[in-house]
């Protein structure tokens, strides 16, 4: 069983797991993503953003490609392959002593990738929204 908040986060992304997200996740924890201007503040909004990101992101090709990290956060370059497009991208997080994520940043390149990205992520937001 995972012992650290990265492990943990490792051990969900491996297994496409997002029922262990709420137990991750300070109840203040700040997400910034990378289309949304503005940080989304709260648990109920930051479930909903990495929900919706399991789905979109989470498909065979995805990948870490490199990690830094220290005793309250890591930084996590990823890539995957969607729709003929190479995505990489940076998930930033940050972690308090309990092993809560309180901050969880994600940055993306090229723009052809962040505006697939934004697409498939106002689709999938949508749909949770609706059920």
């Amino acid at each position: 069983m995972p012992t650290t908040p990265l492990a943990t986060w490792h051990e969900l992304v491996r297994t496409r797991n997002i029922n262990g997200l709420p137990a991750l996740l300070a109840d203040d924890v700040v997400f910034y993503s990378p289309i949304v201007y503005t940080p989304q503040v709260g648990k109920a909004v930051t479930l909903q953003y990495l929900t919706a990101a399991f789905y979109v992101f989470l498909n065979e090709s995805f990948h870490y490609v490199r990690e830094l990290s220290d005793a309250h956060g890591a930084i996590l370059e990823f890539q995957v392959e969607m729709d003929g497009i190479t995505v990489n991208g940076v998930d930033m997080l940050k972690w308090d002593d309990a092993g809560h994520i309180v901050e969880f940043k994600v940055m993306l390149r090229p723009l052809k990738a962040v505006n697939l990205i934004h697409q498939k992520m106002a689709a999938m937001l949508r749909a949770q929204q609706g059920s």
